[in-house]
């Protein structure tokens, strides 16, 4: 457990760092989509944002498992010579932005986490607040607009009841609820606007019933949470939105009919003052202006193909980026690498036999070539020790297995003496058994010092 917190803060920590350009890339693609797909086809832009979304917070936690695995399987990693290992620093004497960021990767966290908890205070307050509204104490039954939302549902063909409550104090209809969804009519509108008007405002809330809006909202609104630092993020909830209102008002203008008329509902609307959490799902979201416009007089848009070009441009560029980060070390520099699955236990054997006889050349290995990074997080924790290794090499010079004999007590530094060595570009002097090359084991110890 001891060794599980900090190899979880370490893991989390290069997660939230690597969505930084993860989420530009996710950004891009959608803006690419968008441009290609145009304002005509409202649902599929609104597919394509949300599954953009969902990808923001998959992509994380990918990177997430993947870190922890990689902490987690601490290889059995124990010298012909002994080496002192230092972190490296740039030629001006300065660290590097990584070496830092992996330095300071627990501040970073623990930042990240208490902007998380307040974000979430600020979340089951807005939750709470609808609760109250939605309570018997503060809202009551209209026996007349029941009736008429009973109806709407069959319209919408809505399965199980449908709620509708008064609230006095409130400014807008909201749809809230997800097992038992519920309308809130506020009580200035009941008097203060015609009731046709407010019934197509009532059918705009039925359509975001339909659609489940107040689940996938806060679906939404739990992932701005988590990922608060990013203004992509930001950017596709806002396009989800956007999105999500004028689906509505479409399903609620085909289903009645009245397309102008819930476009006069919502000018009408625009007088009231609001203070809906985003939480709700409210008739005033979106840009009411645009929405309304849409209804009386809807656009039909041309696809951009410059824009798209461009987009299309800059995306692939940073795909190239990303793929050139991510070539495996054995492409850029090409070894023979044999796993430990591959040596049989008869010839490890021999090896050792061969290593015990008189007159034995033992391996030479070239620790300018071999020699480990210090981990950035083991600097950060001020990690220090002696770790102990056995290194098999082959009767060509290759590096076959490195394994601990002695471990420094911690995995990071015992993985980056195992990980060099069997990842070394330069094959090794191999040793000889009466004159002639033979797979040989060597001892190597490496020190872990901070200057």
């Amino acid at each position: 457990m001891s060794q599980f917190l900090p190899s979880l803060i370490n893991a989390l920590g290069w997660a939230l760092l690597h969505f930084v350009w993860q989420g530009c890339l996710i950004a891009l693609a959608l803006a690419l989509l968008h441009t290609l797909i145009g304002q005509r086809h409202l649902r599929l832009r609104y597919v394509c944002s949300y599954i953009a979304l969902l990808a923001c917070i998959i992509v994380p936690a990918r990177e997430l498992y993947l870190h922890l695995g990689t902490s987690a399987t601490g290889r059995d990693v124990q010298v012909l010579s002994e080496i002192l290992v230092y972190p490296v620093w740039n030629s001006t004497g300065t660290m590097s932005i990584s070496a830092w960021l992996e330095m300071h990767l627990s501040d970073i966290v623990m930042v990240w986490l208490l902007c998380v908890a307040l974000l979430a205070m600020r979340m089951g307050i807005g939750l709470l607040w609808i609760g109250t509204y939605a309570s018997p104490r503060r809202s009551k039954p209209d026996l007349w607009w029941q009736a008429r939302i009973d109806q709407l549902s069959r319209q919408f063909q809505i399965q199980g009841k449908v709620v509708l409550r008064v609230v006095d104090d409130l400014s807008t209809p909201l749809a809230v609820g997800i097992f038992r969804p519920m309308i809130l009519l506020p009580g200035a509108m009941l008097s203060g606007m015609p009731v046709d008007l407010l019934e197509m405002l009532v059918a705009h809330e039925m359509a975001h019933i339909k659609r489940h809006d107040y689940l996938l909202n806060l679906v939404q609104s739990t992932i701005e949470m988590l990922l608060f630092y990013h203004p992509a993020v930001w950017w596709i909830s806002r396009q989800i939105r956007h999105d999500r209102e004028e689906i509505a008002d479409d399903l609620a203008a085909r289903v009645t009919g009245e397309p102008r008329r819930l476009a006069l509902a919502l000018s009408e609307l625009a007088n009231f003052q609001f203070t809906t959490p985003q939480l709700a799902q409210a008739a005033h979201g979106g840009n009411l202006m645009s929405r309304i416009k849409r209804l009386v007089k809807p656009e039909v848009s041309t696809v951009n193909w410059k824009a798209a070009l461009a987009i299309l441009g800059i995306t692939t560029s940073c795909l190239a980026a990303y793929a050139q980060a991510n070539v495996p070390v054995a492409a850029v520099a090409p070894v023979a690498i044999v796993t430990s699955a591959e040596i049989s236990q008869q010839a490890m054997d021999a090896a050792k036999l061969a290593n015990e006889r008189d007159g034995d050349k033992k391996p030479v290995i070239n620790f300018k070539d071999c020699k480990p990074e210090y981990p950035r997080a083991s600097i950060r924790r001020e990690e220090t020790g002696v770790v102990q290794t056995s290194v098999l090499v082959a009767s060509d010079g290759q590096i076959l297995k490195a394994k601990v004999d002695r471990s420094t007590g911690f995995p990071d530094l015992d993985n980056a003496v195992t990980n060099a060595l069997e990842n070394c570009a330069v094959k090794a002097i191999p040793g000889q058994v009466k004159g002639e090359n033979a797979m040989l084991w060597v001892k190597v110890q490496y020190v872990w010092k901070l200057k």
